[in-house]
């Protein structure tokens, strides 16, 4: 069958808040922009429209509070001190060594935090409202504004600012490898309804992670693979496509691919990020009717991940949070319990632990050792971190330890779902790719999840933000570069 060819200035491939930005930029720029999205039409937006968007930002002019120090110090483990010094130097003196190293680029999280109110700003100029919304998080140790719709918005709102510039968009249609020339990336080939197609533009990609292809996710996570699934249903769309293209013709890396973001769900519920995210008020028991895990070592925004972890790493990838009715009457609890499953109950512990198929005996040792270890309940502070610590147990719970001794009890299982992978490409400030030279690649861009950030943890809300932020910029320098400018 013969290739079809249709020539654009730019083609973005994904069609998330990344994809959008970019395109919705370019075209602003004067670009006659494609984007390809592998979804149906009905489907578009990836993550992006499933999630409820939350941002890390103060107000809409100002990002957070230590946003900036949160994304540098991630642990990005013990990288060589001769390269990473080279973070001081001016840009034109940085070795290539340097420039293509899998750290965080501090210029690339100052970009972020510059960028950012601009990109919100811009987005509500397209008709994005933003506002201060309620969260999952019973506990919080940061700030967050939010787009009033979530996500489903902004892929409404920048798909419609789009197709009012005159971007065109192939549904269905996948992109698998890129094209190349002496001069650079021009553009790639694809996969549509009505076959194989080239298409020629300088490319921006903005395809999202890997979590919803099973054999990458084996490849880079192992075992881990088997125990979690992708949050939402547009992460099934998200299967690697940019990454292999990018690698195949030597892009350099940045993130963690050992980690991905994960979120604690409710594996019986098929709803978009069913999450759980009340377990600071109980207690966490594995298959074997065991604790495992500090429930409540903090604000819950900021530990639910690694608790997460914890509950993948037990037999089954699987665990049940026990609650009491004093656990259950926190004010707003709902609020932190996004299933659409009730929980199973018991008028005892013995009997909860039946109905979930449980070892009865090992479960009641456990929560008769965790109320024996409570102290006094008279600081106890669902608001905040209260130092409400068991005394002599292994492992300890930190804060908010009050007996379980008020039945009926309640218990939620508990599994880890794959947010995005942390592992993707090494961009510039500029939204560049770069090789493995350290040098940008001509004519590719990227922005998104497919860019690697992330290493020990999750910066909450950042995500869509830089999403947004570095999207604009890559359909602005994607456009500049395909009209000469």
């Amino acid at each position: 069958m013969t290739e079809q060819t249709h020539r654009y200035d730019v083609v973005v491939v994904g069609g998330g808040v990344a994809g959008l930005s970019a395109a919705v930029s370019a075209a602003e720029k004067g670009a006659r922009v494609a984007v390809l999205e592998r979804s149906t039409e009905a489907e578009t937006g990836g993550n992006t429209r499933y999630t409820e968007a939350f941002l890390r930002m103060k107000s809409l002019e100002e990002v957070a509070d230590g946003f900036e120090d949160v994304l540098v110090d991630d642990f990005m483990g013990h990288p060589d001190p001769s390269l990473v010094n080279d973070a001081a130097l001016p840009p034109h003196r940085r070795s290539p060594l340097y420039r293509a190293t899998h750290t965080i680029d501090p210029d690339y999280v100052s970009t972020l935090a510059e960028q950012a109110p601009g990109a919100l700003a811009w987005m509500n100029g397209h008709g994005v409202r933003f506002d201060f919304v309620p969260t999952p998080f019973l506990t919080r140790s940061t700030t967050r504004m939010a787009p009033v719709g979530g996500g489903l918005a902004l892929v409404e709102a920048m798909g419609k600012a789009a197709r009012g510039l005159g971007v065109e968009f192939h549904f269905e249609t996948t992109a698998r490898r890129l094209a190349f020339s002496e001069r650079g990336i021009n553009g790639v080939f694809a996969h549509t309804p009505d076959g194989p197609a080239v298409f020629e533009g300088a490319v921006v990609l903005a395809s999202g992670g890997y979590q919803g292809n099973f054999e990458l996710m084996a490849r880079y996570h192992g075992d881990r693979a088997l125990t979690c699934r992708p949050v939402a249903k547009g992460g099934n769309h998200n299967k690697g496509e940019g990454l292999e293209m990018a690698l195949a013709l030597g892009a350099a890396t940045a993130g963690n691919f050992a980690l991905f973001h994960a979120e604690p769900v409710d594996p019986r519920s098929g709803e978009a990020e069913a999450a759980i995210f009340c377990f600071p008020y109980g207690v966490l028991v594995n298959a074997e009717g065991l604790r495992f895990v500090d429930e409540a070592r903090g604000t819950v925004d900021a530990w639910y991940e690694r608790t997460t972890r914890a509950v993948q790493d037990q037999p089954g990838g699987i665990a049940w949070v026990i609650l009491d009715q004093r656990g259950l009457a926190v004010p707003n609890l709902s609020a932190g319990i996004r299933t659409d499953l009730p929980p199973v109950t018991g008028a005892t512990i013995g009997e909860l632990a039946e109905r979930l198929e449980l070892p009865v005996a090992a479960v009641e040792a456990t929560v008769a050792a965790y109320n024996a270890a409570c102290p006094d309940p008279s600081g106890f502070d669902h608001s905040r971190p209260d130092g409400l610590a068991t005394a002599g147990l292994l492992p300890p719970k930190s804060n908010w330890s009050l007996p379980l001794t008020e039945g009926p009890f309640a218990a939620y299982p508990v599994m880890a779902a794959n947010v995005f992978t942390f592992g993707g490409l090494k961009t510039t400030p500029d939204a560049e790719v770069v090789d493995r030279d350290g040098r940008p690649m001509t004519g590719l861009y990227a922005a998104g999840e497919l860019t690697g950030l992330y290493y020990s943890n999750y910066t909450g809300s950042t995500s869509v933000l830089r999403g947004a932020t570095f999207g604009r910029i890559a359909g602005a320098n994607a456009a500049a570069l395909a009209k000469g400018a």
